[in-house]
């Protein structure tokens, strides 16, 4: 295994996907333009040709339309969009047509569609350029959403998002393209609604899913200071959502910090809360807890998003209630970055 960046990682898995199948093909907004969308599909024009890498108009609910009618005949598309707020504009064809086909034809058609869509926020984006509606799709029979947080799960997952018979909506967060990890070469794939243990711990099991991941692992670090063990559990995909790894881990901990870098009412950490409570409540030495965003839209001053969104000092701050002891030095070890809507200093794009 190799040292690669996320946004290579991406890039392998459609080029590896492509080669394992003629049939796919990879198109979107500045799919073929300079900055081939961060660099995930860089030389996808060159290696595949304009028939099977192209731009699109901006027109995304034709375009996603599109898709369905290429499904039906045997193509798998790729679309790839800048933002999630863009693809909005196609939910009608997301929802009312991709999503029931396989249940409305009685299994005999399928449409492989993946959806690749930029989730997260920087530099003041704001209100309708950042949003995290996960647990929006989620909510919807027919589809599948995964969530990745390193670049080996980022290849591994994408190949079989693309090569699955129904449609995958894969969600990216901007904050992780620079990230670095080990990538297997080839045709690398991981089961689709797997979690994956990220830490080992017996006190506390924190859910999270995406960027939210890295800032649970940060907090676990400091609370392994405090004489508390975090296990972190990495959903990696949120529909279909491994319910045996959190009830395993909830059952050997007995306490659940549930995360969401999503709004919280209706959130995928408040359907864990909910689930864990129903089916595993007498296991419980606390009450469940969830740190999701606030009901508000994503603000763009700085003065604003201070203290906004959930980072590595508000979930060790909650896990220290949780397990009665203070967490007044919480804040003080884990300080929040300015511009506040970065994950630090050193980030420097994309965006």
């Amino acid at each position: 295994m190799l040292q690669k960046n996320f946004a290579t990682a991406i890039n392998e898995a459609i080029h590896q996907a492509m080669e394992i199948d003629e049939s796919v093909i990879c198109y979107g907004l500045g799919v073929t333009d300079p900055k081939t969308v961060f660099g995930t599909t860089a030389n996808l024009e060159k290696r595949f040709g304009s028939e099977r890498v192209f731009d699109m108009p901006t027109s995304e609910n034709a375009m996603t339309g599109v898709a369905i009618g290429a499904a039906l005949n045997g193509v798998k598309s790729v679309m790839t969009h800048q933002r999630i707020d863009f693809f909005l504009l196609a939910m009608d064809q997301l929802v009312n047509s991709a999503a029931k086909w396989h249940y409305m034809f009685g299994s005999q058609n399928s449409i492989s569609i993946t959806i690749r869509l930029i989730i997260g926020r920087g530099w003041g984006q704001g209100p309708t350029h950042s949003q995290n509606l996960q647990a929006w799709f989620a909510h919807i029979p027919g589809l599948k959403v995964v969530m990745p947080t390193t670049p080996e799960d980022a290849k591994g997952l994408l190949i079989s998002s693309i090569l699955d018979p129904n449609p995958v909506v894969f969600l990216e967060h901007r904050w992780l393209h620079n990230s670095i990890g080990e990538v297997p070469e080839g045709d690398f794939r991981l089961p689709i609604g797997k979690a994956k243990v990220a830490r080992v711990g017996v006190d506390v099991t924190i859910i999270s899913m995406s960027y939210m991941t890295i800032e649970a692992l940060h907090a676990a670090d400091y609370l392994a200071t405090q004489g508390i063990s975090c296990e972190v559990i990495d959903l990696r995909t949120i529909k279909p959502l491994d319910w045996d790894a959190v009830m395993h881990s909830v059952i050997k901990t007995g306490r659940l910090l549930a995360l969401d870098s999503g709004f919280t009412t209706g959130s995928v950490a408040g359907e864990v809360v909910a689930r864990v409570a129903i089916e595993a409540f007498n296991k419980l030495k606390a009450p469940p807890e969830r740190l999701a965003m606030p009901d508000v839209p994503e603000p763009t001053s700085p003065a604003l998003t201070k203290g906004f969104y959930v980072r590595a000092a508000d979930i060790a701050e909650k896990v220290m209630e949780m397990m009665g002891k203070d967490p007044s030095e919480a804040r003080d070890s884990l300080p929040e970055p300015m511009p506040h809507d970065v994950p630090g200093k050193w980030f420097k794009g994309p965006f």
